[in-house]
């Protein structure tokens, strides 16, 4: 029955909600469909998710089940599958419910379309659908019902057509109370312009693609001809478009490239068109091989120059060796991480440089990108040189066999004789090498860890830095071909942001965030990035990615975890992760006055937290009050200015959404927390009341202190040195100068870290019934994209709590004096 075939996505919404209460419960409910359904791996779960799920409860009108649903929809799960799961976990109270729904549902089959035809002419608008016995069909023209002997069946009969029938028409198909739309159909008059088609007689237009392009597999160098072709009435007109982006230049029924590259790659279609008529061909997918095998020998020669061997021939008589291996193609092997692993700084508040915008938005969107695909992420705004080093250190000791490790830094950095720095926020004006950290550095410590992947995202300047004559020399790298850099810019060149209003997005994010998902080679990945940005009139000789890689296998960031072979280092791992990512728990306050105060904490970055204070009761002779934080430690960092604010914004946070707080229509006061790193002690403060009687004009005050340990990164106390070792022939403040002890920070306090299902998400937690707790929409978290095939379109309102979207951004909008520079010596 192709009703079962239709999406979840279909169902009404009081249809889901009656499912969703079904499955509100923990005998048999949404937690017994998550596992059923993960049967297919296309609707299975991450932790995350599933902790998303349960912390529905927490608001009042949340509910696991429908949340659960929605994510189901998203991944387009059928009705014939939710069934299948629903039977399998033997809720027959669901399967009897859903059976009867979707018995009664509607579904158009034939949809009525768009035409012209001459005065006089027969018109015939067909919409069909299926469904129960006895469904009823109402035409209207507009919102007039058409009330002749055809507007109650499935095909409206316009004979003779005359000026009166132009117009938009749509048909209502019904049964009972239920009903459904058909879409639009406009009729228009036209003359009659002779026969220009074989198919369409000249006193009817049409369209109709009559050959389809084929996908094709070609090698560098080789041509490339795709060809489309159509009848229709005006003649058609071609357009060529390249993974969704026209083609300019090719506005004819064959494309030909008479020379391609890898850049060619990908997905093409033909749009074909005339002044009534739109219609697109099916997808041909192009793929590029290596170069043309030649005549030549291939020689295998050992370049050390201490090398003793000769040229040795490692082909058989006769045979090509590229030949002999495509005799014996392997198959294609599915690759996974033990665990996913993520570390983001971003440094904007340098005390003796430019300060820069980008990094809090950037490193805010990559967060919530990297989450969806299962990483473990701590997000770090603003580090010295000694926290930058720590955090570093903490990062290194998640890492193990077969972990995908990622970097990503946004802030001011230079470029050194092939080694590249980050730039801490307290280094000097003259900096060098032994104020910054040397990422090539960082990457001899991850090999050694055995890690499956390494990917290095560094979007800062790579310009010379001429106050610094030393050459770093890294530990030796060994050959892993795993190892992936991605440069925002090319050597001795400039990064760039692009400031609007508010929010700013370092240009590197702004396109590396609509392909970071996607399910390609991690190279493949950054190859479309660096497309995307030269495609781009701001960029455009200014700022270009550089891709560097040795990686020799399709792994990418979207890979699966697999954890049967390595459970305790995994749930080792989640422990740790946990310690940084703790929340202190709400806390309730009752005044002497008879006033009741929530005190609430949501993570805005692993060192950033928003404090809220909301009044639950008060006497009814108190009529105004407000409970304000005051008296905080000198060791965090606090602007006064912006403390016990009304909205987040206001506060200062532009990434925590206000919907996403238990809750968040309740009044509240927000005083956002920076630099948790650098807590030595328990944060401690004071809540003050400040209240008025209806009888008095005199405002009274109520305070009491508060002591809330050390919540999320201030745990590792990353101020603190790690212990080091003894160094290599490099610099003597670089990171080998630091050994990775057996026992840190995080196994130091495992035991204040509490449960740790789920614990280390942090993203918009807040402190209910557990110390954390994850977003409660994965919508929420995703920047916003659009099917216009340019980057930059339009600009729109920039909305306070979202990054700046690529769509927000117009490349005619904005001048080269409006980028700000990464870099500034």
């Amino acid at each position: 029955m192709e009703e079962w075939k239709m999406s979840i996505g279909t169902l009404s919404e009081e249809v889901l909600k009656k499912l969703s209460k079904m499955l509100d419960n923990s005998a048999c409910g949404w937690r017994q469909l998550a596992n059923a359904v993960s049967e297919n791996p296309k609707f299975s779960c991450s932790e995350s998710e599933l902790t998303s799920c349960s912390l529905q409860v927490l608001s009042a009108a949340g509910s696991p089940g429908r949340t659960l649903l929605a994510r189901l929809a998203d991944r387009s799960c059928s009705l014939d599958y939710l069934l299948h799961c629903l039977r399998k976990m033997d809720h027959q109270e669901a399967v009897q419910y859903l059976t009867t729904t979707v018995a009664e549902l509607i579904q158009i089959t034939v949809q009525p379309q768009s035409l012209q035809a001459t005065v006089g002419s027969r018109v015939v608008l067909t919409c069909r659908a299926s469904g129960p016995p006895g469904l009823s069909y109402q035409w209207f023209r507009g919102k007039e019902e058409i009330l002749d002997e055809t507007g109650s069946t499935p095909e409206l009969v316009l004979c003779p057509l005359a000026p009166v029938h132009q117009g938009h028409y749509i048909c209502r198909v019904n049964h009972g109370e239920n009903f459904i739309f058909s879409q639009w159909a406009n009729v228009r008059l036209v003359h009659s312009a002779g026969c220009s088609s074989s198919l369409f007689p000249g006193s009817v237009s049409g369209l109709l693609i009559t050959h389809q392009p084929q996908s094709q597999a070609a090698s560098e160098g080789d041509s490339l001809i795709l060809e489309c072709s159509a009848e229709a009435n005006p003649p058609a007109q071609y357009e060529w478009y390249h993974n969704m982006v026209p083609m300019t230049q090719h506005k004819t029924r064959s494309l030909k490239i008479p020379c391609v590259t890898t850049a060619h790659r990908g997905q093409y279609r033909c749009k074909v068109f005339n002044l009534y008529h739109e219609a697109w061909t099916d997808t041909a997918t192009v793929t590029i091989g290596p170069s043309s095998i030649t005549d030549a020998p291939w020689v295998e020669v050992n370049r050390s120059p201490d090398s003793q061997e000769g040229h040795r021939p490692t082909y058989r008589s006769g045979i090509h060796p590229l030949q002999q291996k495509a005799k014996s193609p392997q198959s294609a092997k599915t690759f996974h991480a033990t665990d996913k692993v993520a570390l983001l700084i971003g440094n904007m508040n340098y005390l003796y440089h430019t300060q820069l915008c980008a990094p809090i938005a950037d490193v805010h969107e990559l967060t919530n990108l990297l989450r969806q695909m299962d990483f473990k992420v701590v997000s770090l705004l603003d580090l010295n040189w000694q926290e930058m080093h720590s955090a570093v250190t903490e990062f290194l000791l998640l890492l193990d066999k077969g972990v995908y490790g990622l970097l990503y830094f946004a802030g001011h950095g230079y470029e050194n004789f092939g080694n590249s720095f980050m730039v801490p926020i307290d280094a000097p004006a003259s900096y060098t090498s032994e104020h910054c950290l040397c990422v090539q550095n960082i990457l001899t410590r991850m090999q050694e860890k055995e890690t499956g992947l390494n990917v290095f995202l560094l979007d800062m300047c790579r310009k010379r830095n001429p106050h610094d004559d030393v050459i770093v020399q890294p530990g030796l790298l060994k050959v892993t071909a795993n190892i992936v850099f991605g440069y925002a810019t090319c050597v001795d060149a400039e990064a760039y942001e692009v400031k609007k209003e508010d929010v700013s997005n370092g240009i590197f994010i702004s396109f590396l965030k609509r392909r970071v998902c996607e399910d390609e080679k991690v190279t493949f990945m950054l190859d479309r990035v660096a497309e995307d940005m030269g495609h781009c009139e701001i960029t455009r000789g200014r700022q270009a990615l550089e891709l560097r890689s040795n990686l020799s296998e399709r792994r990418s960031l979207t890979d699966k975890i697999e954890t049967a072979d390595c459970s305790a280092s995994y749930s080792a791992r989640n422990l740790q992760w946990a310690v940084a990512h703790v929340l202190p728990k709400s806390l309730y306050l009752q005044f002497d006055c008879g006033v009741k105060v929530q005190l609430g904490f949501a993570a805005e970055f692993s060192n950033v937290m928003v404090i809220y204070t909301r009044t639950l009761e008060k006497p009814k002779e108190i009529v105004s009050c407000s409970a304000q934080l005051t008296d905080f430690p000198e060791d965090v960092d606090i602007d006064l200015k912006k403390s016990n604010q009304e909205t987040l914004l206001e506060a200062g946070s532009l990434s925590l959404i206000r919907e996403n707080l238990p809750s968040p229509d309740v009044p509240s006061l927000y005083t956002r927390i920076r630099s948790l790193q650098r807590l030595k002690r328990e944060l401690t403060f004071t809540i003050c009341l400040h209240y008025t009687y209806s009888n008095m004009d005199e405002e009274v005050q109520e305070r009491q202190p508060v002591t809330v340990g050390k919540p999320l990164v201030s745990k590792l106390n990353l101020h603190e040195p790690r212990a080091p070792r003894a160094c290599s022939a490099s610099s003597s403040l670089s990171l080998d100068s630091f050994n990775v002890p057996e026992c840190s920070s995080f196994t130091e306090t495992f035991a204040s870290a509490g449960s740790t299902s789920n614990a280390w998400s942090f993203y918009a937690q807040t402190g209910g019934e557990s110390s954390t707790t994850d977003s409660p929409s994965r919508s929420a978290n995703v920047p916003e994209e659009t099917d216009c095939p340019e980057l930059f379109d339009a600009p729109q309102p920039l909305v306070a709590s979202k990054s700046l979207p690529h769509s927000q951004v117009n490349d005619t909008s904005y001048k080269f004096s409006d980028m700000y520079n990464f870099h500034s010596h």
